[in-house]
């Protein structure tokens, strides 16, 4: 699909532009992370280079996939998930008012700033253009190095502290949409992660996905904290291929012709073994597939039904 219209069509040259720095705590057990933004006031040579970075941040993307826990963007696309779906309305909410208690008005205000936001402003049109910070921000990165400058041909100590803003941008929130260019640090920033540790948790306690195994502990540790595998199994729930019963009679009968190595026990139920969990996860994400025309077998990290 085309970029969204609310992206595509702001003006961003002609807005008003305002820069919040965020640190991000909690989130554990599933609660919501919590934000503490600081505006920042910036001159005008500044607010010209990030509207230039973002006008070309946003001309770079050429076409707009759904988000999916499995599906990978590159250079030129973008992903699209809707706000409610996150923890982006705590970010919005919160950088709304520049207000004066809220301004930056000291150096630990900065320090250790996880992520910053561009928000632009045209009439009642918001725009929020979202970036993770890089090193330069961080306490400990900033106590192991001695920061210096270029000066009439020779290399002298800058007495004041420095600070990268990158030209990318991660995400831009959109009236009720996110536009994602890069999949990891939206998933970091708005610990989209601990959803998906949390939807697995969910998994493991429906009777449906857990009778089709002799036993889940085997699974569970080789899922663990790994984000690729907990984003696997969440897909897995959202397809729900073990709730059928067709399904998994023919997984059983033909997975061995596909090249999948599963075991099963007298009451027919997979027995997870270290060595067989991978299989496991592709054959209940239906990602393992046969050309008709090649008839070779593949797998499809993303597949999609085509109707």
């Amino acid at each position: 699909m085309n970029i969204p219209e609310y992206l595509s069509d702001f003006d961003v040259s002609n807005a008003g532009l305002t820069v919040w720095l965020f640190k991000k705590s909690g989130g554990a057990g599933g609660a919501a992370p919590t934000y503490n933004g600081h505006w920042i006031a910036t001159n005008d040579d500044l607010n010209t280079a990030l509207k230039e970075a973002i006008i070309e941040a946003r001309s770079s993307i050429k076409e707009v996939h759904d988000y999916g826990l499995l599906a990978q963007n590159n250079e030129s696309s973008a992903l699209l998930i809707d706000t409610d779906e996150t923890h982006a309305n705590l970010i919005v909410n919160q950088s709304a008012n520049a207000l004066p208690q809220k301004k930056v008005k000291k150096e630990s205000h900065i320090t250790n700033t996880y992520f910053f936001v561009v928000r632009l402003t045209d009439g009642e049109n918001v725009l929020h253009a979202v970036r993770r910070t890089d090193s330069s921000w961080r306490t400990k990165r900033r106590k192991e190095v001695i920061d210096i400058v270029f000066r009439e041909n020779a290399l002298a100590l800058d007495q004041s502290p420095s600070f990268s803003l990158s030209k990318h941008v991660d995400f831009f929130i959109a009236a009720d949409k996110i536009i994602i260019p890069h999949k990891a640090n939206f998933e970091s920033v708005l610990h989209y992660r601990q959803a998906h540790a949390e939807e697995f948790n969910v998994l493991q306690a429906e009777t449906d996905f857990s009778q089709i195994f002799s036993s889940l502990d085997v699974l569970t540790d080789f899922v663990g904290n790994n984000k690729i595998q907990l984003r696997r199994m969440c897909s897995i729930r959202q397809k729900g291929h073990y709730k059928d019963p067709a399904f998994m009679s023919r997984l059983k009968q033909q997975h061995l012709t596909y090249g999948l190595t599963l075991t099963f026990n007298a009451a027919g139920q997979i027995v997870p073994t270290p060595e067989t969990c991978r299989d496991i996860i592709t054959a209940l994400l239906d990602h393992r597939l046969a050309s008709a025309f090649s008839e070779n077998i593949y797998d499809v990290p993303n597949a999609t039904e085509i109707s």
